[in-house]
């Protein structure tokens, strides 16, 4: 089964709800309105379709490979990435004075969809890189913005992020990596680091790492962390490439899913044979991004990016099991419709559970996907709106939105592509029809950038009880004005989501004042044990908001629309999220409201 890219679909939302028509009124924006965005959607559909996409399969049963140090990739991905960066893919939303492409994020995050619904495995190589990028747009010196960004734009450099260690997973407190300054302003880097995704690979020249590690006199904590990049073959004054840097992988990762993508083992300074240790010592030759002491600060950047990056991740996969999974329930044949609509036995798609089935895997995509892009609309507005105040509230909704679009979409994608195997039955389970496959994929997505306990954790304590829960009623404010518009509409479906979404918001309500009270904080492990359904509700809350204005969008436009068909399919798909999504949201308070004390209650001894 083949993948087709729903452009259709993310330029609705793109022009509909993220209103491409006003971000390209922003300065340096101005040729980036709707026709720029669908020329280069249906380029980045064309080459992930055709390219990419087939070898999806091919990477999950010929991985990527370690021997002696050296890593290989699942055959025709180093072809693949080489038309990648030809094709200019890497720097479609980076500047154009490092060689990038410079359009809106509302644009670049479709085409981040794109590419990883086709291949979601490939897909990680540039998604590291880009978070790379945005560190050094943001804290590295001209010196290394010199030498590394236009490389790291272009593709032809892949960069990765380092900062776990077997001993510090999550808390970067106990980060051990050790950095000794040098007399020449670089420093010698000793340590190991695990989990670091394309961290030794073929498929690019070099490979720029940005790496977390103390200083000698630190202080403990995450206060002492330090932030440098290491890349793997130092670089000469011209530009070329120099000695291999004394950093090598000593094992990859067999993982549950995206096997193509070698998550490496790194070892520093361990004296690596026909390296820079060979004439200097050991100790991998590092140099240091912004200020001593500042590197948490700096990796966060790297870390928001990946974040959103991650949630759109999850929506391509949860697309790519969609489509599988009504491929097959059009061609299965199985037993007889139950309203006797046919005498004999049918496609399995005409079954009602079946059709609840791949309702749900649609609404809940397309929802996050309509969250996303207004959140990336939010994002392009906070960096180039003129007006100085509207930058800064897009930039607190952005920041809002955040651990909705990582958390929520990644957790909604388990849902989907889980279902995706339901709907195949039996075969679901057999790995050759594929589906099998994506939700192995996925199911990384919930943990890997901060798990979605850690985006609930930052959702309820830095976004809803540090303001006193200003900036989330504020949403709630913007959810009701939308409420207004529907009742005003007066059509059936429109009343119906009215109704629903309402209900949701109060739930919503509800528990931000549980959580902003005064005594929450005499309770916060029961606030804090709530804090996953939290984001759930609220995420919930926001897809099912875009999809209320995508139906108000496309009741105005389904008389006059050459293609009726979208947008009665985008009205039946809201109302559904409406009646079997939204719905959710009550359970949803009640369990946090009410439901936090019995999650610690019982005895540690009695686990």
């Amino acid at each position: 089964m083949s993948y087709i890219a729903p452009v259709k679909d993310m330029l609705f939302a793109i022009e509909h709800l993220a209103r491409i028509d006003q971000i390209a009124r922003m300065p340096g924006f101005e040729e980036a309105g709707l026709d720029t965005a669908a020329a280069v959607l249906q380029e980045c559909a064309r080459f992930n379709e055709g390219v990419l996409a087939p070898l999806n399969a091919e990477g999950d049963v010929r991985p990527s490979s370690w021997k002696d140090g050296a890593v290989t990739t699942t055959p025709g991905f180093k072809e693949a990435y080489r038309q990648f960066i030809e094709g200019g893919w890497q720097g479609v939303q980076h500047p154009a004075e490092f060689g990038g492409q410079d359009l809106p994020k509302t644009i670049g995050a479709a085409c981040v969809e794109i590419l990883n619904a086709a291949n979601l495995s490939f897909a990680l190589a540039p998604l590291l890189t880009d978070g790379a990028i945005e560190a050094l747009l943001t804290a590295g010196s001209d010196e290394l913005k010199a030498v590394y960004l236009e490389k790291l734009v272009s593709g032809q450099w892949t960069g990765t992020m380092n900062l776990t260690e077997p001993q510090a997973g999550s808390d970067l407190a106990l980060v051990r990596t050790r950095a000794e300054p040098q007399g020449d302003g670089s420093y010698k880097v000793f340590g190991t680091k695990i989990f670091i995704t394309y961290g030794e690979h073929d498929m690019a020249e070099n490979i720029v790492h940005l790496v977390l590690a103390r200083v000698p006199g630190a202080p403990e904590g995450v206060k002492g962390i330090s932030l440098f990049v290491v890349p793997k073959f130092l670089v000469n004054a011209d530009g070329g490439l120099g000695a291999r840097n004394d950093v090598h992988c000593v094992s990859i990762e067999h993982k549950l899913g995206i096997k193509a993508s070698p998550t490496a083992v790194l070892q520093y300074g361990d004296g690596t044979a026909a390296s820079i240790a060979d004439s200097a010592g050991p100790g991998a030759v590092g140099y240091l991004v912004g200020e001593e002491n500042r590197g948490l600060e700096y990796m966060f950047i790297m870390m928001n990016a990946a974040r959103y990056a991650v949630g759109m991740q999850g929506i391509a996969v949860a697309e790519r099991a969609y489509q599988r999974a009504v491929a097959y329930a059009r061609e299965r044949v199985q037993s007889r419709p139950v309203d006797g609509s046919l005498a004999g036995s049918a496609p399995i798609i005409h079954h009602p559970d079946v059709r609840r089935m791949l309702m749900t895997m649609r609404a809940l995509t397309e929802g996050c996907r309509a969250m996303a892009t207004v959140a990336a609309a939010a994002y392009d507005t906070a960096h180039r709106h003129p007006d100085a105040q509207t930058r800064k509230d897009n930039q607190t909704f952005y920041e809002f939105l955040v651990p909705l679009v990582k958390g929520y979409s990644t957790e909604m994608s388990q849902e989907v592509t889980s279902l995706g195997v339901q709907v195949h039955g039996g075969m679901g389970f057999i790995e050759e029809t594929g589906a099998a496959q994506h939700l192995r994929d996925a199911r990384i997505l919930t943990i890997y950038e901060g798990t979605t306990a850690i985006q609930a954790n930052d959702l309820v304590g830095r976004k809803t009880m540090r303001d006193g829960g200003t900036v989330a009623r504020a949403l709630a404010g913007r959810i009701e004005q939308t409420e207004a518009q529907l009742r005003a509409s007066g059509s059936a479906a429109a009343l119906a989501m009215a109704a629903r979404l309402a209900s949701a918001r109060a739930a919503y309500l509800e528990v931000v004042g549980y959580i902003t009270a005064l005594d929450a904080r005499q309770h916060i492990n029961a606030v804090f044990a709530g804090s996953v359904p939290y984001l759930m509700l609220a995420g919930n809350l926001v897809a099912g908001w875009q999809m209320a204005r995508a139906l108000l969008v496309a009741q105005e436009r389904a008389g006059q629309e050459e293609d009726a068909a979208f947008m009665q399919a985008k009205i039946t798909t809201a109302q559904f999220y409406a009646e079997h999504i939204l719905t959710r949201a009550p359970a949803l308070r009640d369990a946090i409201v009410h439901g936090g004390e019995s999650a610690c209650a019982l005895a540690l001894e009695a686990f």
